[in-house]
């Protein structure tokens, strides 16, 4: 079977209500169709995701792109996640075993195994090595880039912004401008919104977080137009590698009628 034919055949649990439904419900006639298959619900790579498709959801909603996405996690984990970052619970199906993750082969992280721990504690062990790059390809050049900034990805923060991260005190978007300006990312300004990610997930790590076997499970994005045709595709390969072009990760969509962040700001 093809993607497209597994995805609208798989049922999942929606968020909004609890309903076992296809995932492509109610989608299946709208010009193009975004499906993103997020990991666990509390994982840094499926809250940046979100706040890139909050801040465009107008876009999206005008390119008549349907959204759905299914994360690993259970109802409550969907709830939480959707109330932090405002990810439409109607659009958001949980997966508590990850099963269409493998049966889409998506890259399931490091997988070494320690004798006598249990899947979680490996699980845990193996998410570690990977935040330091072992198994994961690019995702400590991506931390880097959080700190330093990026020329070519849109300003984050908005001026009259207040960021509360944890245990910085709280920040006003304009104070970024003593590190470099304004109108792009500036220097710290992503790790701040990644600090802030860190807090909410640490503080509700349980709801987050009910199965730690799957910590180390990656997603994809998929977009398909209204005959069901792959009109694009991202398999994930490492922690903070959600996107081909992680200063716009949206951007895939350009040639498709929906503008990127930076030719707005151009």
């Amino acid at each position: 079977m093809n993607i497209y034919t597994i995805l609208s055949q798989t049922k999942c649990q929606r968020v909004s209500d609890g309903a076992v439904l296809p995932i492509l419900s109610g989608c299946e006639s709208s010009p193009r169709q975004l499906v993103l298959l997020l990991p666990q619900l509390g994982d840094f790579d499926s809250l940046e995701y979100a706040w890139w498709l909050r801040r465009d959801a107008d876009k999206l909603q005008a390119q008549e792109i349907a959204l759905r996405a299914v994360g690993i996690g259970d109802r409550t984990s969907g709830q939480r996640f959707c109330s932090y970052t405002g990810f439409p619970a109607e659009c958001l199906f949980v997966d508590p075993t990850a099963q269409l993750h493998e049966k889409l082969n998506l890259y399931p992280g490091l997988s070494l195994k320690v004798p006598g721990l249990s899947a979680g504690v490996n699980a845990g062990l193996n998410l570690m090595l990977m935040c330091a790059g072992v198994g994961s390809p690019g995702t400590l050049a991506e931390v880097w880039r959080g700190y330093k900034g990026d020329a070519r990805a849109p300003q984050l923060i908005g001026d009259e912004e207040i960021v509360q991260a944890p245990p910085l005190p709280p920040l006003k978007g304009s104070f970024f401008r003593w590190a470099g300006g304004k109108g792009f990312q500036r220097p710290f300004e992503l790790a701040t919104l990644r600090l802030r990610n860190m807090a909410e997930v640490l503080s509700n790590w349980k709801t987050y977080v009910p199965n730690p076997a799957y910590l180390t499970q990656r997603g994809a994005t998929f977009l398909f137009n209204e005959q069901g045709e792959l009109l694009y595709e991202h398999r994930d390969r490492a922690i903070l590698g959600f996107a081909a072009n992680l200063s716009n990760p949206l951007s895939f969509l350009s040639p498709f009628g929906m503008r990127s962040a930076c030719s707005d700001r151009a």
